[in-house]
């Protein structure tokens, strides 16, 4: 069997790619399969891509991705399946899903992890947000042998065009990455987590009262990890760059991990890979009641679902003072991962994808 995987992004970048799919590379190998990852963006594009300015090389590098993605389909008859993830070109119709599906009778297997059909402009993408052409989605689940979705909510979504839209969640490879467990009685400084993206550290603003109000009675520290340093008036924040060669150990520097989110239409998409990464590493989740964070947290045996800012600081009151209560809903927060979420318990899922 041969598959073509039709993604965004060089292999080994983007998060989205990652933890969906090229983590099970070594089960397709094992399995027999052989497979050809075709990026529409190059090494060269990947590193400019959310700089400021750069224009014309963002542009030519577009082009070249189209250009590549015209030479793909020439070589696109041998494949047995073609995994499509998120769009096969990032701007404009989508030409190459219906070639593939229509013209050359691919399977194609199509995976989105966010609620990619809803417009979701930020200051990075505003440019080309007229041309991206979100209700592409439809027509491609439309085509599609069998669609792939990060939780419910987008099977849902995806089943209204197509009976084979199944839930393949993003997940954690607890062996071979995420696999330590925070030691949450070692001496130190309390530290309060959150990671994430320039365009989500926007859902932080909800919290940041809290955290006002707890830094004057607690001395700890709200470490942000993200591409872009926050703006936020807290005396315990300190930003820490997101550096894929010390994700991990950086990660692990947190005793509590926050998600909160704003209930809209884009967030109900969300797949909770923060908190799964948090819980992942023996460490308690506080989730705001919002799409897969509810599946995914149990309100006071893994971490704390906090709806009010009264929920988040009695929660965060409470893991500050007892580090036997954070050892023992980080615990559970790991063997929440490790039967449900992780590459392990998932791998005959994602392998099933292909038949």
């Amino acid at each position: 069997m041969q598959i073509l995987f039709l993604v965004p992004y060089p292999t080994g970048k983007a998060p989205s790619q990652r933890f969906r799919f090229e983590q099970y590379f070594d089960a397709l190998d094992k399995a027999g399969y052989k497979y050809r990852v075709a990026p529409f963006i190059s090494e060269a594009t990947w590193r400019i891509l959310y700089l400021p300015g750069h224009q014309v090389r963002k542009a030519l590098g577009i082009l070249g991705g189209f250009v590549r993605r015209t030479a793909q389909l020439l070589t696109a008859g041998k494949y047995d399946y073609v995994f499509i993830h998120r769009e096969a070109s990032p701007i404009g119709p989508p030409i190459f899903e219906w070639l593939l599906a229509k013209v050359w009778g691919k399977k194609i297997i199509y995976d989105f992890d966010d609620a990619i059909w809803i417009p979701n402009t930020s200051a990075a993408n505003k440019i080309v947000a007229g041309i991206k052409w979100h209700h592409k989605v439809e027509s491609i689940c439309r085509w599609a042998y069998k669609v792939s979705c990060g939780n419910a909510y987008l099977r849902d979504y995806a089943r209204q065009f197509n009976p084979r839209a199944v839930i393949n969640p993003t997940t954690i490879d607890t062996e071979h990455l995420h696999n330590q467990v925070r030691d949450q009685t070692a001496p130190g400084r309390l530290v309060i987590g959150w990671t994430g993206t320039h365009s989500t550290l926007k859902y932080i603003a909800q919290v940041v009262p809290v955290l006002a109000k707890l830094e004057q009675e607690f001395d700890f520290e709200f470490r942000v990890i993200s591409n872009q340093p926050p703006e936020l008036p807290l005396q315990s924040l300190v930003y820490q760059p997101w550096r894929k060669e010390t994700e991990i150990a950086d990660l692990l520097a947190f005793h509590v991990g926050l998600m909160p989110l704003e209930d809209d239409k884009w967030a109900q998409g969300k797949c909770a890979f923060k908190a799964l990464q948090y819980m992942s590493l023996g460490e308690p989740a506080l989730v705001s009641p919002v799409g897969m964070n509810t599946e995914v947290v149990t309100d006071g045996t893994n971490g704390n679902i906090c709806t009010t800012p009264d929920e988040w600081e009695a929660a965060l009151r409470r893991l500050l003072l007892d580090p036997d209560l954070r050892t023992r809903m980080g615990l559970a927060a790991r063997q929440t991962v490790e039967q449900r979420y992780s590459v392990v318990a998932n791998e005959p899922n994602f392998l099933a994808l292909f038949s």
